[in-house]
């Protein structure tokens, strides 16, 4: 093993970044100046220990940890369980989140069985539905299986903030400025049923429309606090 994949693997310097990325990201929080609009609907559901499953962006990772009301309820994060994947859920986890590392080997069957079985103990789930490797902002089937088979109800959130930039990542993670910011969450139930016996030719529909919901969401709160509105990255 080579002396830089020795480092890249060991627990001690992974664990040190994920420290480092959870003070960015509470540094952000704490700098900037929230509004936490649509949120009433799913802050009661959670406070009744009802599940539901969150879909966000990968591009708006960067404050994934402050989405959901952990003060209410908890929420098991699905990651990928390579390197950046892995350390998603080790930063995800230092706020008090669940996570399950979804590994390419693992069959979706078997995955789906412990996401069901998260929330049959009341467990919401979250999950970038363009993750973990995209294309940018093409949303997956997985979010549209996981509601059909669980029949929770399924909330798209994102968030923007005035001042940051966007990484030179496949996603174009948005980093926001760590001080004196303006930022907005913003939830929104995303309420196309999901039939159980759905055709190909429905699932493919119901998907096309929970990405026109993302996109919408994300562009109004980029709207609200004055970003450029997101282009296809040609």
């Amino acid at each position: 093993m080579s002396f830089r994949k020795k480092i890249a693997d060991s627990e001690t310097i992974l664990n040190w970044v994920a420290r480092r990325i959870a003070t960015y990201i509470r540094m952000v929080h704490r700098n900037t100046r929230w509004e936490r609009i649509g949120y009433e609907e799913l802050d009661q559901l959670v406070e009744q220990d009802e599940p539901v499953i969150v879909v966000l962006w990968h591009q708006r990772l960067a404050q994934s940890p402050y989405f959901f009301p952990l003060d209410k309820g908890r929420i098991c994060s699905i990651t990928s369980s390579a390197r950046a994947g892995s350390m998603v859920g080790r930063v995800q986890s230092l706020f008090g989140m669940d996570t399950i590392a979804m590994a390419s080997k693992k069959r979706h069957v078997a995955l789906s069985r412990e996401v069901l079985g998260k929330m049959k103990q009341g467990i919401s789930i979250g999950i970038a539905a363009d993750g973990p490797r995209g294309p940018e902002r093409v949303s997956s089937n997985v979010p549209l299986i996981w509601a059909r088979t669980s029949g929770k109800r399924v909330f798209g959130i994102t968030f923007s903030a005035r001042h940051g930039r966007e990484a030179g990542t496949w996603d174009r993670l948005l980093m926001p400025r760590p001080w004196r910011n303006e930022g907005v969450f913003l939830c929104r139930e995303w309420t196309e049923k999901v039939p159980r016996k759905a055709s190909e030719d429905q699932i493919e529909t119901l998907r096309l429309s929970l990405e026109q919901h993302m996109n919408q969401i994300t562009a109004e709160a980029d709207e609200m606090v004055g970003r450029a509105p997101w282009t296809p990255n040609n």
